[in-house]
C-alpha cells in the first residue's frame, strides 16, 4: 500500500495505484512521540528455540571488508547505536545507505562464538533517502533489546536500507531498465551484513519485515527466495505488484506476483516459509489480505494474522504488536548461543 508524505510530521493520502483506495502511510502522524508497547501477554520462546543449538548451526565469522561506520543514533541505555554507511551493491550495482544495529547480547562474552539471526527491515512510502525504523519515535531497537533480554523474541540484528531510490516504487524488484532493487534487497543487503556481523549460514537465520510498500518489497523477497530466507512480517502490505514502471514488462512483472510466486512454492516443493501479516481493523487493505492468506496458506507457506483494533495504515500502529509478530516468527528461526564462561575466580586456600 503506497502513498507520499507531505512533510516529515503530516502524512499525504493519495491515490492508490492498484486499489484506488485512500490511507495514512507507513509513518504516521506525530513524529515526536515515543510508540508505548504492551508486550506483558508475549510469553517467553520455548526453550529449544531460546537455546537453539540442536543440529550445530553453521556460525559465519564476519568475512569483511568491515564498512565504515558513523553513528546515526544511540539507543537507550545499554550503550548500543545505529551506525550508518555507504554500501556499493556488487551484484545490483546500486549504491545505498545503510543503517545497522546489533543487540546487546552481541558483544556479551558468552555469545562471543555464537551466530545471530538478521532482520532486514523495510520502511513504507518511498523508505529515501532515510529508512524510518531508525528513528526515536518507534525505538524499534529499544523494543528488540528489552523482548530478546526477557526472552519473548529473539535478539535480531537489524539491518535497515534504503528502500525506492529517486522517489519512485520499484516494488523491491529488478524492473527492466531500472536500478535492480530486488537484486539490492536479496543479495547485497545480506553480503552487507555478512561482511561484518557474525550471522548463520542457514536460512533460519534469515527474515524481512516492512511497512506498507516495504512490506510488499519483504514478503515477496521471501516468497521468491526460500533457500535465502524463512521468515517475514508484512505490515499493512499491498499484496500484487503494481509501479507503472512495469508498463511493457508482463512477464517480469508476474515473476514478482506474491499470488504466483506462492503457487509455485507449493508446486515445487519449496521449504517452509512463516508470514506474519499485521493489519490495523480499519484498513481497507483487510479482506484483500485476508483473501491472500486463504488462497495461498498451505504446504510449504504458514501464516499468521494479528489484526490492531481501530488500527490504521500507519507504522505507530503496526509497532503494537511488533512483540506478537516477532514472537511468531522467533519461533521458527536459529537464536544464539550462549557459553559458560570460565570459572577465573582464585580457590580458597
Amino acid at each position: 500500500m503506497k502513498c507520499l508524505r507531505a512533510s516529515t510530521a503530516t502524512v499525504a493520502a493519495v491515490s492508490l495505484l492498484a486499489t484506488g483506495l485512500l490511507a495514512g502511510c507507513g509513518r504516521g502522524d506525530n513524529v515526536d512521540r515515543v510508540d508505548r508497547v504492551d508486550a506483558s501477554n508475549v510469553p517467553r520462546l520455548r526453550p529449544h528455540v531460546r537455546d537453539a543449538s540442536s543440529g550445530g548451526p553453521k556460525v559465519v565469522q564476519p568475512t569483511g571488508p568491515r564498512s565504515t561506520f558513523t553513528t546515526a543514533r544511540t539507543t537507550g541505555d545499554d550503550g548500543t547505536k545505529i551506525v550508518k554507511t555507504r554500501w556499493h551493491g556488487k551484484k545490483s550495482g546500486f549504491t545505498g545507505d545503510i543503517w545497522a544495529w546489533v543487540p546487546p547480547q552481541y558483544n556479551d562474552p558468552r555469545y562471543a562464538k555464537s551466530g545471530f539471526p538478521v532482520l532486514i527491515a523495510l520502511p513504507g512510502a518511498y523508505g529515501y533517502p532515510n529508512n524510518y525504523w531508525i528513528g526515536g519515535d518507534f525505538q524499534l531497537q529499544e523494543k528488540v533489546a528489552e523482548w530478546s533480554q526477557e526472552g519473548k523474541t529473539l535478539p535480531f540484528i537489524l539491518v535497515m536500507p534504503v528502500l525506492n531510490p529517486k522517489k519512485k516504487y520499484f516494488d523491491g524488484s529488478d524492473i527492466p531498465g531500472q536500478p535492480k532493487m530486488g537484486t539490492w534487497l536479496a543479495e547485497d543487503v545480506p553480503d552487507f551484513a555478512r561482511a561484518n556481523f557474525r550471522t548463520y549460514e542457514s536460512r533460519d537465520g534469515w527474515a524481512f519485515m516492512g511497512s506498507s510498500s516495504g512490506g510488499f518489497a519483504a514478503m515477496k523477497t521471501v516468497l521468491k527466495y526460500p533457500n535465502k530466507f524463512k521468515a517475514v512480517i508484512a505490515n499493512g502490505p499491498d499484496v500484487a505488484p503494481d509501479s507503472p514502471m512495469w508498463k511493457g514488462h508482463p512477464r517480469e512483472k508476474q515473476a514478482n506476483d506474491p499470488g504466483w510466486l506462492a503457487r509455485r512454492l507449493r508446486s515445487k516443493g519449496a521449504p517452509d516459509i512463516y508470514m506474519a501479516f499485521e493489519l490495523g481493523s480499519t484498513e481497507e487493505a483487510v479482506p484483500i489480505v485476508k483473501k491472500f492468506m486463504r488462497d495461498h496458506t498451505g504446504g510449504p507457506l504458514h501464516t499468521t494474522l494479528f489484526e490492531i483494533p481501530n488500527g490504521r495504515h500507519s507504522g505507530h500502529t503496526y509497532i503494537l504488536k511488533m512483540a506478537d509478530s516477532l514472537h511468531w516468527i522467533s519461533e521458527k528461526m536459529l537464536g544464539p548461543v550462549p557459553a559458560a564462561l570460565p570459572n577465573t575466580s582464585r580457590p580458597e586456600s
